[in-house]
């Protein structure tokens, strides 16, 4: 009898407990599983806008995130800037998403683009100019990726500093649910193949130069801060950028996209700050002189606020097989990288990770296999990537002509130009249109609400008259009597 009395008690006993714990369970919506899910370890090798915004969206999401750096926050700060990495606002909605946006009090955003298109130096054809949906920023690098790895830290992610080679990529794999390759420098950038049918560029089509400034004359005729796009179809592009500095807050980033031999291209025996400022000012007169004046007082931010180099745009496949057989993927430049022209690299770094933050979430506790990183870049290549390489390739080539009626529409009629612009922020909205002449035509006519044929014969006509003003002054700097000065008056 005794001992059926214990049999019960104990029975009612791991009964009472079960149903405790199969409430604690239902109460906390499942707290077993979410607790497994956020011990999955994943590591993180490039501590860029992409990694370090993907190791926040996975903290968030109760993960454990390791993210490998080739320098310390307070290397990174003191550092050399290397890029402008102007976020229009969509990218930036990724960083607000996550509680990134430190500086936005601060920053003088920028709220839309004038272009010149000049087909020679010194010869204005057209001019563009509409602001954007919603504006834009480039913060410096320095100041935002070091600031972001102090915040990871905080937030209970780990940085580890440390060069890291194929080896620990491997090593890393080992010790980890997923590795991601967020780096395309050095000896990982050949850890993903080049994807042929997706790189149609083989070497860099531009000499970069950059270098960041204050004392830059505004363009007060433009009625919002601006950013300034001066294309010389003969030599190349320069882009006169607002942009926040680390020490100087708001000024102007300067990128100079030369083709290679020409005019443009005089900044590769540049040694110092004044001396980018020297070939700035060079560059500037012979090209665009209208624009020289107002480098009069620019000043460099500090010494290491300049950079030069090329890019080779590429497009490569998202899993890397290891020396031991195990597996990585890769995000941002590591799989997609293409030339600054069209200021898509950051955007398409923060497209990328919040994306592939929603892939990992949503993998739940199965493997991240093969299949699935394929899967996962794939679906952002369709959505997203492919869009932003074809963009940004359509400015290294010669102007089409779909995009050609769209811009001379577009310099009559500013909502034509921002729906344009609206491509930088999101280059899906472009196409087909973008690549197809009749198309093209036809949304010049929804837009406009009248025959194309008329839009395109009037910005044709401004186009000559402002052609002819400038060969009856060719002392004077270039008469603003073409299509564009008219572009945001003239209906």
């Amino acid at each position: 009898m005794t001992e059926l009395l214990r049999r019960v008690t104990l029975y009612r006993t791991w009964r009472t407990w079960s149903a405790i714990d199969q409430s604690l369970s239902l109460t906390l919506n499942g707290l077993t599983l979410q607790e497994e899910k956020r011990m999955r370890k994943i590591a993180i090798i490039g501590a860029g806008q992409a990694g370090l915004q993907l190791g926040f969206g996975l903290l968030a999401q109760g993960y454990e995130v390791t993210v490998y750096a080739e320098r310390s926050a307070r290397q990174v700060l003191d550092g050399r800037v290397t890029a402008t990495a102007f976020l229009f606002h969509r990218a930036l909605a990724c960083e607000r998403e996550l509680g990134l946006d430190f500086w936005d009090g601060e920053v003088e955003h920028g709220e839309g683009i004038h272009l010149d298109f000049c087909p020679t130096p010194g010869n204005r054809l057209l001019s563009v100019e509409g602001r954007f949906k919603a504006p834009g920023a480039a913060i410096d690098q320095r100041l935002k990726l070091s600031r972001w790895m102090d915040e990871l830290e905080a937030r209970g992610g780990r940085i580890v500093v440390r060069q890291m080679t194929v080896a620990d990529v491997d090593a890393a794999a080992a010790e980890h649910d997923l590795v991601v390759v967020a780096t395309g420098k050095g000896e990982l950038s050949g850890l993903f193949e080049r994807d042929p049918a997706r790189s149609p560029h083989s070497r860099p089509q531009r000499k970069l130069a950059l270098l960041t400034v204050t004392g830059l004359e505004r363009w007060a005729e433009v009625p919002f801060h601006v950013a300034k796009f001066t294309l010389v179809g003969s030599d190349g592009e320069i882009f006169w950028i607002p942009f926040h500095d680390k020490s100087a807050g708001s000024c102007h980033s300067l990128v100079f996209e030369a083709k290679a031999g020409l005019r443009m291209d005089r900044f590769g025996a540049a040694r110092t700050g004044e001396e980018m400022i020297a070939a700035a000012r060079q560059v500037v007169a012979e090209l665009a002189p209208w624009e020289l004046h107002r480098l009069d007082r620019v000043e460099m931010t500090d010494p290491l606020a300049w950079a030069t180099g090329e890019i080779t745009p590429v497009v490569r496949r998202p899993v890397a097989r290891l020396p031991s057989g195990r597996i990585a993927t890769g995000l941002g430049d590591a799989l997609v990288l293409n030339d600054p022209i069209a200021a898509q690299g950051a955007n398409h770094a923060a497209k990328a990770a919040h994306c592939l933050t929603r892939e990992i979430v949503a993998r739940g506790d199965r493997p991240f296999d093969a299949p699935w990183m394929e899967a996962a870049f794939e679906g952002f290549w369709q959505r997203e990537a492919r869009y932003m390489t074809r963009f940004s390739n359509l400015f290294l080539e010669p102007i089409q002509p779909p995009a050609k009626e769209v811009l001379l529409a577009a310099s009559r009629v500013p909502a034509i130009a921002e729906e344009f612009y609206e491509g930088f922020n999101a280059p899906q909205s472009l196409w087909p249109w973008v690549e197809d002449l009749g198309l093209a035509r036809r949304r010049v006519a929804e837009w406009t609400g009248r025959p194309w044929i008329r839009t395109a014969a009037a910005a044709r006509f401004a186009v000559l008259r402002g052609q002819i003003e400038q060969r009856l002054a060719p002392a004077a700097a270039p008469a603003l009597g073409s299509a564009a000065r008219l572009a945001p008056h003239a209906r």
